[in-house]
């Protein structure tokens, strides 16, 4: 079996994280794979250094040899919070207003792919197959060619990929795009998003594409497919039967006073729909005022990417809108919405997803969005939530028995949290057992064993 070596900008460590079930998915199921393999996970430590040198962490823990680096303010303030995301983030996801185009920001990005090319390189072996995540190592897969590196190099774009129309109004994107061109397998999480990136290549790059994915750009040739990705199922389901999943369930049972809880869980993030489903909801109250002591929202909102200042922004907004929700509606027995702006552990998610009634997933555009494979997955069969979902989500095309709303829309939403508040059990339940078999089915661990074996091919 050929090593694998996984490129992100952070690393999970297995020693630091303790045990899998503190751990993400994405981390659980890569990590596994590592093991099997006896690969390496290689990328930033998260750490700040006063002067790059280029010194590697290497730590080996349960079969997995994990490999970081730490990087100087000024990287990480161009590449990190200034072309990641204050470029790339916001125009991936449509908002283009957001979007800021620095010249120093380009070149700290590109100046940091270096560095990190430079540090892997020499641990990648010949038969190592390269798997490189996400929207900040772009170009990363070019600098390991341009260092030698002939192994089979794959790339995963864990979100959204965006029109032509707009992505070319990025600073020197078909020089961003070419460096894809050097990688032999470019994943995205939809047909949709893959769609998008071929009719750039076509319209743009004057590229071709054939029945099985393979495109052509004068002499370049890359295949590019959908991957979209699951949860770790048999992890978080396991988790959901935990102690700590109880005692969130009951707290939350009991804190509602047998009222429906409407559950929504999401980063600080403008791509989110928070506040668009904020609104949604107080269209609802409004437009229902025989239901609104029926019901009661709880917004779990942890913080995001502190030092860019948009995320404070949104912040400020949210609670601004909260507080002017809940000083319109509020009685003295009932609040409309729980504003929670911290995190909590995944199993206790599970127990807190079993308990609401409803989930709001409503981004305004999303690579995929796994709050909503969670949910269903924490469901109990005999009694199922009913899930809200932006069409806008990934994860749309996937959970197609979710009630789907357009999030820009307050009407849609509140006529969506009617519907669900009067859907029939036994409707509710065939929804469930069809989105239930999706999550179940193409779970993480399938994403992932596709994404190889079609680089290994």
């Amino acid at each position: 079996m050929s090593r694998l070596i996984v490129i992100s900008n952070r690393v999970s460590v297995p020693k630091a994280q303790g045990a899998a079930g503190a751990q993400g998915g994405l981390a659980v199921a890569l990590l596994a794979a590592l093991r099997e393999s006896r690969g390496i996970w290689f990328g930033w430590s998260g750490e700040e250094v006063e002067q790059y040198e280029g010194k590697l962490d290497i730590q080996r823990h349960d079969g997995v040899t994990t490999v970081t680096v730490d990087l100087e303010r000024q990287d990480i303030e161009e590449y990190y919070n200034g072309y990641a995301n204050r470029t790339l983030w916001p125009l991936f996801h449509y908002r283009i207003d957001l979007a800021e185009y620095e010249r120093t920001f380009g070149s700290g990005y590109e100046r940091v792919n270096e560095k990190l090319a430079e540090a892997v390189a020499p641990l990648i072996e010949p038969d190592d197959l390269v798997w490189v995540h996400d929207y900040h190592m772009i170009p990363l897969g070019k600098m390991l060619r341009d260092r030698g590196i002939a192994n089979r190099i794959g790339f995963f774009l864990h979100i959204p990929w965006p029109p032509t129309r707009l992505f070319v109004s990025l600073p020197f994107h078909e020089r961003l795009v070419r460096t894809m061109l050097e990688y032999d397998l470019i994943g995205f999480q939809t047909e949709e998003w893959l769609e998008s990136f071929t009719h750039y290549i076509e319209k743009e790059l004057g590229g071709a594409i054939d029945e099985e994915g393979c495109l052509s750009v004068d002499d370049k040739t890359v295949r590019a497919r959908a991957f979209p990705i699951g949860i770790d199922f048999a992890e978080f389901t396991e988790a959901g039967c935990g102690s700590e999943a109880k005692a969130a369930y009951a707290q939350l049972k009991s804190s509602a006073q047998e009222k429906k809880v409407l559950i929504g869980v999401d980063r600080l993030d403008y791509s989110k729909g928070v506040e668009e489903r904020f609104e949604g909801y107080e269209r609802f109250l409004e437009g229902y005022p025989e239901r609104r002591e029926d019901v009661l929202l709880l917004q779990i909102a942890p913080p995001s990417r502190g030092e860019v200042h948009t995320y404070r922004e949104i912040r400020e907004r949210l609670e601004t809108l909260s507080g002017h929700i809940n000083g319109g509606f509020a009685e003295v027995d009932w609040v409309p919405i729980r504003y929670v702006n911290r995190g909590y552990p995944r199993s206790a998610l599970a127990g807190l997803y079993r308990a609401s009634a409803i989930a709001l997933v409503t981004p305004l555009r999303d690579g995929m969005n796994l709050v909503a494979k969670e949910y269903v997955a924490a469901q109990d069969p005999e009694d199922p939530g009913v899930l809200i979902l932006s069409r806008f989500a990934g994860a749309a095309l996937q959970l197609e028995d979710a009630l789907l709303v357009n999030p820009h829309s307050a009407d849609e939403v509140s006529e969506a949290i009617r519907q669900a508040l009067d859907m029939p059990r036994e409707e509710r339940v065939r929804r469930w057992k069809t989105m239930y078999a999706n999550v179940r089915d193409e779970d993480v661990e399938w994403w992932r064993n596709r994404f190889v074996e079609a680089l290994a091919g």
